[in-house]
């Protein structure tokens, strides 16, 4: 199992003179342990977070205490991506742990590779539960199965290891293949210019005919002589 030696730091001390001296600070707690604050050599804790990830158990070292423990939230510099602080979680004895592991897809789906399908993968971790020593870092799904359009993996179709129970719906969709649909795009309506024309022309020739009944009536009207009294 994994092991980080830490030690015992004052809450007091800034952070950023704790990291110049290439350590990174922490805290470790739990349901039986109280909060302690406490600073990690920084390559060591890099080394064992690349390793153990956030489900892999680990050993804390703090002078004659041992304990085992998850790395429970770890806040990162948003530009370089390196750790600025950690936080641990310590397991009561005698207890399972309940945690997110996660999913490693193995094996090619034949509707993939003869069908074209497209393989949509739902779910990227697994919750589940366990003692400490059963934990497994990482669980495999196999896509060998999904064979035909629309063959669905489920948690509960997933194999885990002796001693770790499914902590989500067994129907709880992992990934599935669908069949590749093209997009049909109608083509615009084509403009019928000529019967545009025909319109326009019609309007015209009924705004003219309106026009010469306008002007003979007025002409009507100049022809009319004034009555003699």
């Amino acid at each position: 199992m994994l092991s980080l030696t830490v030690e015992k730091r004052d809450s007091k001390v800034r952070a950023a003179k704790i990291r110049q001296a290439a350590k990174i600070p922490a805290v470790y707690y739990g349901p039986k342990q109280a909060s302690t604050s406490v600073s990690i050599p920084m390559i060591e804790f890099k080394k064992v977070w690349k390793k153990a990830g956030e489900s892999s158990v680990i050993i804390l070292k703090d002078g004659s205490e041992e304990h085992e423990a998850l790395i429970h939230e770890i806040d990162v510099h948003p530009v370089s991506g390196e750790p600025r602080h950690a936080d641990f979680y310590v397991i009561e004895k005698g207890k399972k742990v309940q945690v997110k592991v996660p999913l490693v897809f193995t094996g090619t789906s034949p509707a993939v590779k003869d069908k074209g399908a497209i393989l949509i993968k739902v779910l990227r971790d697994l919750e589940i539960e366990a003692a400490p020593k059963d934990l497994p870092r990482e669980i495999n799904v196999d896509l060998s199965v999904l064979v035909e359009f629309n063959d669905t993996i489920h948690a509960k179709d997933i194999k885990l290891p002796a001693g770790v129970d499914l902590k989500v719906a067994p129907d709880e969709v992992v990934a599935s293949v669908s069949e590749a649909k093209e997009e049909v795009i109608e083509a615009p309506t084509a403009i019928d210019m000529s019967a545009i024309e025909v319109e326009a022309k019609g309007k015209e020739a009924k705004e003219g005919e309106a026009g010469a009944a306008d002007a003979k009536g007025d002409a009507k009207k100049d022809d009319k002589k004034p009555e003699k009294k």
